[in-house]
């Protein structure tokens, strides 16, 4: 099958769309697919360029990509939105797409969904960013203008799909028709236990103290100051792994916490696994990959009750659920499971167990089945 994979983000950027959507390729070659990726080009980058594996080595590209140029998004710089241009339609027909794959479709995946349509290919959307969240946040208005704008684009495809049920009933919700439900997988060769590296720890916590780690980008939908509290407690070192227009501020709100900056790959591996409680604080998360991550890593997980965390943390048996944006609630539960090194241990113990058929073979298989109904569905209305 040939596909073409039009998204808003791709390695080098870190985040949850970039990296679903390079599995995703990895995935369609190894069952021996040709695809395609469309993405805006990355800092430093000012015109569009064709590139394959050997020509993109910090991407780890398994297949072509195509960047089209892009600017930094006002006041974050780490997010880059592309420019618009008239190459979609041309790349999709010279692939000689049978297939297009929206990832987290807003601004390139709405041309690349009207591109599509021109074509008469079939389109998957794939949910993966609470935009809406993000306008409430960051504009303190807008939610009703992201959903249209989402609506719009989501329900021009085939299928939409949602990364957790409450992604699902977000969207049809808001009136978007055929959702499905399509989870992420996790790497639980990369994020192991047996990682854990006693020197890293040392250093982080010469006094002993209990870890408790954050990892994910530091911004301001992701809440990271409600950490304060757990940074006063007797005992406890909170460490921060990531980057973003937030950490100056996070830097002096967040006193006795040590910051290690990016971490990836088989260093954010050890990271992981040399924590020993994981909270994740964003209320807005449409699944949440770091969860999954430190639950593979056999670390107790304190996360909001909110979203993707919902159907990822089991409370009570692989960690906790607390109510969104409360800090006295993100602090309770920390000295909880600081004080009970067992309680804890199990949490994680359990969490590694529910994770480990979650790989990303098997999500990648899910989606090569609903790219097979979708076209039998086009193949069905055409006859």
């Amino acid at each position: 099958m040939r596909v073409v994979i039009v998204t808003e983000s791709f390695p080098p950027d870190v985040n949850g769309v970039a990296h679903c959507t390079l599995q995703t390729a990895r995935h369609l070659v190894a069952r021996g697919h040709e695809p395609l990726v469309i993405a805006p080009a990355p800092a430093g980058t000012t015109t569009a360029s064709r590139r394959d594996p050997s020509d993109a080595p910090e991407t780890d590209a398994p297949c072509p990509v195509l960047r089209v140029p892009s600017l930094p998004l006002p006041g974050y710089p780490q997010v880059r939105v592309a420019l618009p241009g008239r190459r979609l339609t041309t790349a999709l027909a010279a692939h000689r797409a049978e297939l297009v794959h929206l990832a987290g479709p807003f601004v390139l995946g709405a041309r690349g969904m009207a591109a599509a349509a021109r074509l008469g290919l079939p389109a998957v959307a794939v949910y993966q960013t609470d935009l809406a969240g993000y306008a409430r946040t960051y504009l303190g208005t807008g939610e009703n203008t992201a959903w249209r704008r989402m609506r719009a684009v989501h329900s021009a495809a085939d299928r939409t799909l949602a990364p957790s049920t409450a992604a699902l009933r977000d969207l049809t919700g808001h009136g978007v028709p055929r959702v499905r439900l399509w989870p992420r997988g996790v790497d639980t060769v990369r994020f192991r236990p047996a990682l854990r590296d006693e020197p890293l720890r040392r250093r982080l916590a010469p006094g002993g103290e209990t870890i408790v780690g954050y990892v994910g980008r530091l911004a301001p939908e992701k809440h990271v100051g409600l950490l304060a509290g757990a940074c006063a407690l007797p005992g406890v070192r909170v460490v921060v792994v990531g980057d973003g227009p937030s950490e100056a501020s996070l830097r002096t709100g967040l006193p006795g916490a040590v910051f290690l900056g990016r971490r990836t790959g088989d260093d954010l591996a050890r990271v992981f696994a040399s924590l020993d409680v994981f909270v994740h604080t964003g209320p807005y998360e449409t699944f949440c990959q770091t969860v999954q991550e430190a639950m593979a890593s056999a670390l107790p997980v304190i996360a909001p009750a909110a979203g993707g965390p919902l159907d990822l943390v089991d409370h009570g048996r692989t960690g906790l659920l607390v109510p969104p944006l409360d800090a006295r609630a993100v602090a309770d539960v920390v000295a909880a499971l600081a004080a009970d090194p067992a309680r804890a241990a199990a949490y994680g113990a359990t969490g590694r167990a529910a994770v480990e058929g979650r790989t990303w073979q098997a999500v990648g298989d899910q989606l090569l089945d609903h790219y097979d109904e979708v076209l039998r569905d086009r193949t069905a209305v055409a006859a």
